[in-house]
């Protein structure tokens, strides 16, 4: 079981590893629409970040300059973060203030063209998929400032133990267009600032900033409220801001619900983050593995450290396990066909392995094929998915990719890595086999990272898992059915309520061959408003929901489209069918818009100043009579798997293989630095 360890972990670190050997380009910037014109100067980047029982508040402040002697339109652009729901945008040019209203996409542009046209002042903010915000701002003053605002939130999960938030700045390098057609300017002229307010009922037992340690400020203000700041002048936007907070050992598995009811009159929404508190025992027989890896040429630079470290978790394995790897440009190949993992067998393995060049497109379709070929019903099954780019060769429809995967029982483990990088699909590969999957930062904690994915493939996983809701009227929900629960995976379930009272929740599975239930009962407040922002993180989840059934065949592509339009509409949301439009108030009057976003704005604000002004709240609801019997799933700090005591050999040695792979990856940066500088 050992050797299993230290193989998937160092696949891991391997896909981890190798991203951050490439060069990368910034979010966060705003580029004249005219190559012609000099790039708008950063004055200040400033971000300020609560995060408060199981989901984020992100704000946005940037002050720009435009140095050029005349007006320009200009673009600002940002990585989208995985289930943001953008609420607000405002722009302020020294002589108007500017908000967001949501409407239709092509209402709304048609609204920023013609104020445009006019010369008015105007903005739009559009999505573009799960790539990227888009910003869109007329005029920019010559000589003047202009200050750019927007706020979005986010659900926030716990990992075996382990917050995290990110902080998106780095483009994935997934938009080749883009790419080619921007160019930008990065650089902070004066100051970079980031301020992170963390409020949690549970106890945290440390926080951690990867990159910035030296520079972050960490305070332990009062019992679960701790603050995080940094200050870096003449910063450049390339780097992401990610954050990791450690919740204390042995705390009790729990189920939380956060609701939001303005009325009595009104459904009511919620927000149930289960965190299991499950016995799921290691995998001690032998299994197969099969390793499906991206040789594209966006992997050039990449593949010597991949080699290397698929090498060395080859040579960890047990003789009584079996891998197989295939890898995958335009088209996919068989590396090496199932094998024992004999030292003869690995032997052969690291020499071919050795041999891969990048080259072509991605095809990540047929590479999956190839390695769902072949399995052995009798033996556990894995496949690990490794990619840093979106799938451009063969098939690309989501669901075929669905079609496919939902006829093997097999665990898919997928790591997207990078920012921009096709989450939707990976997704829905996930869902139809009731797999994980991670996106990775180049700034992430390599370490926290591995220990975090490691024990989901090591061990056991709750089987046919889904939650049952009675007592009240609940729908609308989402994320009530996820088939399979790993080790040390939280769960976030959103719904609507029709009425206040007593309910029940139930976490049906398979345990071990055996039927499990676990049982939490609780009670929808009439009217509770100290959360309104769960409205529209509800909405965004049922906005995903319906992609993803879009994506698979399950919904028409024009039913989809209407329920997304109004949903955004509805709740104010920037989706791929609904863009903001910012206008000062006399623009939206005089056009007749509505100002739904202000209200829901308002609310918001409202609620935010009450709880900041208040201690920490627990939203628990199974303290009387406890859902789970056993300590959540943590990972210790001192790199075990659920308890202290100090690091096992293969720990040890896992360590030390991640620092030879973060040493080739300076080696690797450094030359591309040093080409860069002779060319």
């Amino acid at each position: 079981m050992k050797t299993k360890s230290i193989l998937l972990s160092s696949v891991i670190a391997i896909a981890t590893t190798l991203f951050t050997a490439a060069p990368v380009s910034a979010g966060g910037t705003l580029t004249p629409v005219e190559s012609s014109h000099a790039p708008i100067q950063i004055r200040t980047h400033q971000v300020n970040v609560t995060i408060n029982n199981g989901f984020a508040q992100t704000e946005v402040l940037q002050t720009f300059f435009n140095p050029n002697p005349n007006d320009i339109e200009a673009v600002y652009s940002f990585p989208v973060p995985t289930g943001a729901s953008l609420s607000e945008i405002s722009i302020n040019n020294g002589e108007k203030i500017l908000n967001g209203e949501v409407l239709p996409r092509a209402e709304a542009q048609t609204v920023y063209e013609e104020e445009k046209a006019a010369g008015n002042d105007a903005g739009l903010g559009s999505k573009h998929s799960y790539q990227s915000f888009e910003f869109k701002v007329t005029p920019v003053r010559a000589g003047a400032e202009a200050h750019l605002r927007f706020v979005y939130y986010q659900p926030l999960e716990i990992d075996t133990g382990m917050g995290r938030y990110v902080y998106p700045l780095e483009e994935g390098g997934t938009d080749e267009v883009a790419q080619s057609f921007w160019s930008s300017n990065d650089q902070v002229e004066g100051e970079l600032r980031f301020n992170v307010e963390l409020k949690s009922a549970v106890p945290v037992d440390a926080l951690r900033v990867p990159g910035f340690e030296n520079v972050a400020t960490i305070q332990n203000l009062d019992t679960g409220h701790h603050r995080v700041t940094l200050s870096q002048p003449g910063a450049r936007l390339n780097r992401d801001f990610v954050l990791y907070y450690r919740l204390a050992d042995n705390l009790p598995g729990r189920v939380e619900v956060i609701p939001y009811r303005a009325a009595a009159d009104q459904p009511g929404t919620f927000m149930m983050v289960v965190t299991p508190g499950v016995d799921l025992q290691p995998l001690n027989q032998g299994a197969d593995y099969a390793f499906v890896l991206d040789t594209s040429g966006s992997m050039q630079g990449k593949i010597h450290t991949l080699a290397e470290g698929v090498s060395q978790g080859l040579g960890q394995m047990s003789a009584q396990d079996r891998f197989r790897i295939i890898e995958f440009g335009n088209r996919a190949k068989e590396v090496m066909g199932w094998t024992a993992a004999t030292p003869a067998a690995v032997q052969a393995a690291v020499e071919r392995v050795k041999a891969l060049q990048p080259r072509g497109g991605t095809n990540i379709y047929e590479g999956l094929e190839l390695g769902l070929r072949g399995l052995d019903a009798d033996r556990a099954t894995s496949v690990v998915l490794v990619t840093d780019g979106v799938t451009n060769q063969g098939i690309v429809e989501p669901a075929k990719f669905h079609q496919l995967v939902s006829q093997y029982d097999i665990r898919i483990f997928g790591f997207l890595m990078g920012n921009s990088a096709n989450w939707p699909l990976m997704r829905t590969i996930a869902d139809a086999t009731g797999g994980f999957y991670a996106g990775v930062s180049n700034a992430d904690d390599i370490v926290g990272q591995i220990l975090l994915a490691k024990s989901k493939i090591t061990h056991e996983a709750m089987h046919d898992a889904s939650f049952k809701f009675s007592g009240a009227r609940v729908f609308d929900t989402t994320g009530d059915n996820p088939k399979k629960i790993y080790r040390g995976q939280q769960q976030v379930i959103f719904g609507r309520y029709e009425k206040s009272g007593p309910a029940t929740v139930k976490l049906h599975a398979r345990l071990t061959g055996e039927d499990k239930v676990y049982t939490t009962d609780f009670v929808f407040p009439e009217v509770d408003t100290d959360n309104p922002e769960i409205e529209r993180l509800w909405a965004m989840a049922q906005i995903e929901q319906i992609e993803l059934k879009a994506n698979t065949g399950q919904m028409p592509v024009s039913e989809s489209d209407d329920a997304i339009t109004h949903l955004g509409v509805h709740y104010q949301i920037v989706t791929d069918h609904t863009s903001m439009v910012v206008l000062d108030d006399e623009t939206f009057a005089r056009r007749g818009i509505d100002r739904r976003n202000q209200q829901r704005v308002g609310l918001e604000r409202t609620a935010q100043s009450a709880r900041a002004a208040q201690p920490v709240k627990s939203y628990r609801v199974d303290t009387a009579q406890p859902t789970y019997t056993q300590p959540a799933p943590h990972v210790s700090h001192q790199g075990g798997g659920g308890g202290g005591g100090a690091l096992e050999r293969q720990d040890v040695v896992m360590l030390t293989f991640i620092a030879l792979l973060l040493w080739a990856t300076k080696l690797s940066r450094n030359a591309m630095k040093r080409t860069k500088r002779q060319g």
